[in-house]
C-alpha cells in the first residue's frame, strides 16, 4: 500500500485485506456547470425544472438550479480515480451501493470533491470485495453533497 501524501492510495491487489480503516482524499474540486446539468437532464430524461429551469428554481428554497443526485454520484468514477488505485487485478467492477443519501442540495457551479475511507475488505471467490464510504464534500458547504457506500470488487 502506497500513500501519498495523505491524498492517494494506491494498492496491490493481494494487499486490499490490511486496508479496512485506511483513509484516502481529497481529490481535486470538480465545478459542476449548467451545461453538464442540461446534457445530463436530455440523457437521463428527468428534465425536473429544478435542475434545468432558472427561473424555476429561483422560485424554489434552493434559489437556483440543482445538479441531478445521480449525475453528482456519476462523478464517482473520475473523482476517486484520481485518490484511489487498486493494482495487480483482472478485472474490476462496481458491485453497487449498500446505501446512498444526498444529504444537501448541490447548487450548479458548486465544486465538489471526494474523500472515502475503506470500511471493509472481504474475500471473495476469485478476489476481494472492498466496501469504502466515500462523501461528496461542497466547497463551502456544512453537509455533504452526497454519501454512497459501495461495493468494489475485484478479481484476479
Amino acid at each position: 500500500m502506497i500513500a501519498d501524501s495523505g491524498t492517494r492510495l494506491t494498492t496491490r491487489l493481494d494487499d486490499l485485506p490490511g486496508l479496512a480503516g485506511v483513509t484516502f482524499g481529497p481529490s481535486s474540486w470538480r465545478t459542476i456547470t449548467q451545461s453538464e446539468v442540461d446534457r445530463y437532464a436530455v440523457l437521463s430524461e428527468d428534465r425536473n425544472p429544478i435542475h434545468i429551469d432558472p427561473v424555476a428554481a429561483a422560485a424554489t428554497p434552493f434559489g437556483t438550479t440543482i445538479v441531478h443526485g445521480y449525475l453528482t454520484l456519476g462523478l464517482v468514477v473520475p473523482l476517486m480515480a484520481e485518490v484511489f488505485e487498486v493494482t495487480g487485478f483482472g478485472v474490476g467492477i462496481n458491485y453497487g451501493l449498500n446505501r446512498l443519501r444526498f444529504p444537501a442540495p448541490l447548487p450548479v457551479g458548486s465544486r465538489v470533491r471526494v474523500t472515502g475511507v475503506v470500511e471493509s475488505v472481504s474475500e471473495i471467490e476469485g478476489g476481494y470485495q472492498v466496501e469504502p464510504t466515500v462523501t461528496f464534500e461542497i466547497e463551502g458547504g456544512t453537509k455533504p453533497a452526497c454519501v454512497a457506500e459501495m461495493v468494489l470488487r475485484y478479481y484476479r
